[in-house]
């Protein structure tokens, strides 16, 4: 963070500073009492559950400088109007006065979060790079991380998450990319926006407010992504593997790990990749991560160096696990929705080789009237592709059963929770299963994902 002092803060954001020294230098920011240290501004939010001005005083007792607040405290404070708000602006004046960097934005329906982390570790073997940690892609996690950079970074990579109309344009105003990037567009969201071509159109503002300048890298497998072409006036450049691709992959092949391999080919260039994720979808995502560092000039050598030595870096998408007995545990915990179902379906087909299948899927969220549907779908899905056990965890998953019933090849269990689950998995696994756990965020999964590994190292 470039380091501020909290006069200038005050300044920026209207504020009126409380019970606090304006000489005093903020080189840190916070918005979890327990992380404050000394130097840092902490953020007071209110949120549904929990008000972080309640929080004030803990992490001024933990070294925070000052407070960020709706209200006087009797603590060191700044008071604005909304401090999320304040969060924003503080951010949008940083990147506009302080920061030189190419500022790229990156959103999605799913894999936003793996193109966000393969572009990162791409770019930084060309300079100094800030990335969005783990998916902070709201409006407090996007300007937390523009705050992140300094005057020496050269590439500042945000992750953008949408939940409804105006959202992005939100976020863009504050972060003036010079690139964006729509991974794909996909029924996620459809039960907040209202349809996918609603998800679509939110989706797009990523590159509506691009300068001419600008680039837009788009999905050219993507049908709905390449309908939002026309709302930018900045260049276009596309990446899939259509034969009309900028960027493209040929020979896509997988081994007996689900790790892609393919061509990269880029104008009259092509290298070999590989990559170190398991999963087909993961292709898209490289091509998007290469597109955006050859147009900012890193060659397509580097490139594909980086590519093949990138790690995934962030948790609960596609990890895998080899527990005790041969099972292999495949934790795609972190969200879902039916594209990336059916994704983590086929890497888990892909990865078996005639070993027995599971899996463990809790409710795909925010789909609105087509949640039981879409649900219902996955159970065909599953079941079409070979899956041995659908385990479906709470009344939201309950649908998938009705669709994989349909199928005379799988064994269906229901379970109300996840401690039900590890008991039906603890007695109902075998060596050599394969495993995947895959659910909305909010259903928590992960947390049956790391009782799975203590029961595998028990």
């Amino acid at each position: 963070m470039i380091a501020m002092s909290v006069a200038e803060i005050a300044e920026i954001l209207v504020g009126t500073a409380h019970q606090v020294d304006l000489s005093v230098i903020v080189n840190d920011l916070v918005t979890d009492s327990r992380q404050a240290v000394a130097g840092a501004m902490f953020v007071a939010i209110r949120g549904e559950n929990v008000d972080g001005h309640d929080f004030a005083e803990s992490a001024i007792s933990n070294g925070a400088s000052v407070v960020l607040a709706a209200r006087e405290l009797d603590v060191p404070c700044i008071v604005v109007a909304d401090p999320v708000l304040a969060l924003g602006a503080l951010a949008r004046w940083v990147r506009e006065n302080k920061l030189s960097c190419k500022v790229i934005a990156i959103t999605g329906s799913s894999g936003k979060t793996s193109t966000k982390d393969l572009l990162a570790q791409v770019l930084a073997t060309a300079g100094s790079t800030v990335a969005a940690v783990g998916s902070f892609n709201t409006e407090v996690g996007v300007p937390l991380t523009i705050l992140r950079a300094d005057e020496g970074t050269q590439f500042l990579v945000l992750e953008m998450g949408m939940r409804g109309a105006g959202h992005l344009a939100y976020l863009t105003e504050i972060a003036a990319p010079d690139i964006a990037a729509i991974v794909n567009i996909g029924s996620a969201h459809v039960g907040v926006v209202g349809t996918q071509e609603m998800v679509a159109r939110a989706k797009g503002e990523i590159i509506a407010t691009l300068p001419s300048d600008g680039l837009a890298i788009l999905n050219r497998d993507d049908a709905m992504v390449m309908e939002q072409a026309v709302r930018t006036v900045a260049r276009v450049v596309t990446c899939g593997e259509a034969v009309d691709s900028d960027i493209r992959a040929t020979d896509v092949r997988l081994d007996d790990q689900a790790r892609p391999a393919f061509t990269l080919v880029i104008e009259d260039l092509s290298v070999p990749v590989s990559l170190l994720y398991h999963g087909r979808h993961f292709v898209s995502n490289a091509l998007i991560a290469a597109g955006i560092a050859y147009s900012l000039g890193v060659n397509i050598e580097t490139i594909a160096m980086a590519l093949r030595a990138a790690t995934p870096a962030s948790k609960w998408r596609m990890e895998v696990h080899q527990l005790p007995r041969g099972i292999t545990l495949i934790n795609d915990a972190y969200n879902a929705n039916p594209e990336s179902v059916r994704a983590a379906i086929d890497t888990l087909a892909a990865m078996a080789a005639g070993r027995r299948t599971w899996i463990v899927l809790g409710e795909m969220r925010e789909l609105g009237a087509r949640s039981e549907a879409e649900h219902t779908k996955i159970g065909v899905y599953a079941a079409e592709n070979g899956v041995d056990e659908l385990m479906c965890i709470g009344e939201g998953a309950r649908p998938a059963l009705l669709g994989a019933s349909e199928q005379s090849a799988i064994n269906t269990t229901w379970v109300a929770d996840s401690s039900g689950a590890i008991s039906a998995l603890e007695s109902g696994l075998a060596p050599g299963d394969v495993v995947l756990i895959k659910a909305s965020r909010s259903i928590g999964l992960d947390m049956l994902a790391s009782a799975l590994m203590k029961l595998g190292a028990a």
